[in-house]
């Protein structure tokens, strides 16, 4: 940690990444192992951030039916009828604990156009075509209009989007943190790694006394 990498608690904005319905439960066609344990941790950095209203970004997957804008990797399984965070569906969800409003539901069409979709002043869903949040997102966008220069990251699975959206981010120089122990998969040569490019490893329960201190 450096002056140029070091969080500024008072600019930062909580991201999200896939903590949604079908890769979260865990008799879910795409349950990725140690995600429901992470939950209890992320809802916690999520109280906090909304008790003192900083903005918060959830962003998500959807796959239409035929595939069509499925990764290559997943292509073939989706058009021969794998169904997995399909639009509309419940499996497409915010897991319930973590929403706002558990009666909230994503507007996929909406989200597919590439808009964000509101859940409060606050608070916006995005869809992610790919493994990154900031590929084709307007993410790069809504962290400047906030004035955010730091952004922490939580959801699953760490050697997927959380890593590729935790690069994206430091390209863009933004100072990053990653809540160890709540996101997914992660290992320790993956931490090894972030540690070289500058990433905070923190846990929840440290991201919150620092937020509340500056902020509360």
């Amino acid at each position: 940690m450096n002056g140029y990498t070091r969080p500024d608690f008072t600019r930062c904005a909580l991201i999200t990444i896939d903590l949604q319905n079908d890769f979260v439960g865990t008799d879910a066609p795409a349950s990725i192992p140690g995600t429901q344990a992470v939950v209890p941790h992320v809802v916690r950095a999520l109280q906090c951030f909304r008790q003192l209203r900083r903005p918060i970004v959830h962003v998500v997957r959807l796959y239409c039916d035929d595939g069509s804008n499925a990764d290559l990797c997943r292509r073939e399984a989706i058009e021969g009828g794998l169904r997995v965070v399909s639009p509309g569906s419940d499996g497409a969800e915010l897991v319930d604990v973590l929403k706002p409003d558990p009666a909230d539901r994503l507007d996929a069409e909406w989200l597919l156009a590439g808009e964000a979709q509101r859940l409060s002043d606050y608070e916006y869903v995005m869809y992610k075509p790919r493994w990154g949040a900031f590929f084709r997102t307007s993410l790069a966008a809504f962290l400047q209009e906030w004035g955010c220069n730091t952004v922490a990251f939580v959801g699953c699975n760490f050697p997927n989007c959380p890593r590729t959206s935790i690069y994206e981010a430091s390209e863009r120089d933004l100072r990053v943190i990653l809540l160890t122990d709540a996101v997914s998969q992660l290992y320790p040569q993956g931490e090894a790694e972030l540690g070289k490019i500058g990433v905070n490893l923190l846990t929840t329960a440290a991201l919150v006394q620092a937020v509340e201190e500056v902020l509360a």
